[in-house]
């Protein structure tokens, strides 16, 4: 990974976005999105990350996340490689109707790649970029909030579940399944 490309100080709050390979709409069903819900807990609890804002769209997630323990770049290393093997591991239960297409795209994708082991399900790298000023961090808030919005999923940002914003509009986490460290 270039330098261009890792977080400096992961103490400043970070947007991150993670992609799955060819933009795999893998998002669709709620096991997936309980794996990153358990990952990121964990990553709250033993890795020291804080969750600012999140939204996880059916074939990217997009993040401000920040740590005052360890770095981020290790952090998503890590988060990436559980949540690779926990999809496959699911995709494998019964129930999966895209199941062999998902898993030899996966593999395929492994090949290509001295990395990856049998299956490939994030693009590589998380293109960080640092917000140090309050200019910054609004611009990517809403533009995190507004993503399922400006795809059409939802008409206003409360009513994707898979996100952070009523945290914010309710100032509570009652709605949430992560822990959010608010930016204001």
């Amino acid at each position: 990974m270039s330098e261009k490309y890792k977080v400096i100080d992961s103490s400043i709050p970070t947007f991150i976005t993670l992609t799955f390979v060819d933009w795999l709409d893998l998002l669709t069903r709620s096991k997936y999105t309980e794996i990153l819900d358990k990952s990121l807990k964990y990553c709250q609890a033993n890795k020291g990350l804080k969750v600012h804002c999140f939204v996880y769209m059916t074939n990217h997630i997009h993040l401000i996340v920040s740590s005052d323990d360890k770095e981020i770049n290790e952090i998503v290393r890590d988060f990436k490689k559980f949540t690779n093997k926990r999809f496959v591991e699911q995709m494998k239960e019964a129930g999966e109707s895209r199941r062999i297409w998902m898993l030899n795209k996966f593999a395929y994708k492994a090949q290509s790649t001295s990395r990856a082991e049998q299956y490939k399900i994030w693009k590589d790298g998380f293109h960080p970029v640092i917000l140090d000023s309050p200019k910054k961090i609004m611009q990517r808030f809403n533009y995190i909030h507004n993503n399922p919005v400006k795809a059409g999923f939802v008409y206003h940002q409360r009513d994707w579940r898979n996100s952070s914003y009523r945290v914010y509009e309710e100032d509570s986490n009652l709605h949430c399944n992560i822990k959010i460290d608010r930016l204001f």
